[in-house]
């Protein structure tokens, strides 16, 4: 589809107030899902947050590596374990998750990033005792830590330089930890004051009847999320996503989202235009 110049400067005049809005301000994004496996939506995630890295807003990049970790784990020929839909993490599995993760997912981001015109540089939780982390006390996934802090000075360092933090969620503690990427987003988020949490999914967000995505809700105070708890709308694997934009939120990140990742170019939708994608969450 050709795109008219006048076209093409109707958009960025109608994303100045929000380029205006957002300098200088930080936003974090969680990035996984199919948005991480599909070589064009990948592209465009990548074009998305060079955008608006060079438009002034401070974009902080927080990964997963699920389909990787998988992958590598069935090249060695190693079965992965779930417990209660959470994957087991053995010694030999904490060595594969911190050798993809913090190895090849993470620089292969950087790369990526800076093919684009950013700048970028690859951190894990281990570097700086960024992130802090326990055994998970709920049920023994092995070497699946919960976070215990969140030290930003090294994410804050890197920002002020002009580079984008990609960061991979390996913590340090009395073990390597293997930990949640939404999680760490969110602790992330909440220890930079930032102005948006943004995770991206395999859905439109939080919807009404989950089986159609025309049931989309666009907006939910963190007040109604109980209720929504009580009537199922919230349930299964939304249950953790929607968690840790409650407690961004409670801790004084402006707004978080869940948009989805599907959607091309739908960071750039989300902040810089009227219509936005996802749920809200505030």
């Amino acid at each position: 589809m050709q795109i008219s110049n006048v076209d093409r400067s109707n958009v960025l005049v109608q994303a100045l107030p929000y380029i205006k809005k957002f300098y200088g301000k930080t936003v974090v994004i969680k990035y996984g899902g199919n948005a991480m496996i599909n070589e064009q939506l990948k592209q465009a995630v990548m074009t998305d947050i060079v955008l608006l890295s060079l438009v002034g807003i401070k974009v902080v990049l927080v990964h997963g590596g699920g389909p990787e970790i998988n992958e590598m784990l069935q090249k060695i020929g190693k079965e992965s374990q779930f417990v209660g839909g959470l994957r087991y993490t053995d010694q030999e599995t904490m060595d594969i998750v911190q050798m993809v993760l913090a190895g090849k997912v993470n620089k292969d981001l950087v790369r990526l990033l800076e093919q684009n015109g950013g700048r970028a540089v690859g951190l894990c939780g281990l570097d700086g005792g960024m992130i802090k982390a326990h055994k998970y006390e709920q049920a023994d996934l092995g070497l699946v830590g919960e976070i215990e802090s969140v030290d930003t000075a090294l994410i804050n360092d890197m920002l002020e330089k002009g580079y984008i933090p990609v960061i991979s969620t390996v913590a340090g503690g009395d073990e390597v930890y293997n930990i949640n990427a939404d999680t760490a987003a969110a602790q992330i988020a909440a220890e930079l004051h930032a102005e948006k949490l943004i995770l991206m999914t395999d859905i439109r967000g939080l919807l009404r009847n989950k089986d159609d995505e025309s049931t989309l809700i666009n907006v939910v105070h963190v007040s109604e999320v109980q209720a929504f708890k009580a009537l199922k709308i919230i349930s299964g694997g939304m249950i953790p996503k929607v968690d840790c934009c409650v407690e961004a939120v409670r801790r004084g990140v402006a707004r978080a989202h869940i948009i989805d990742g599907r959607v091309e170019h739908s960071i750039l939708i989300e902040l810089l235009s009227d219509e936005g994608v996802g749920t809200m969450f505030l």
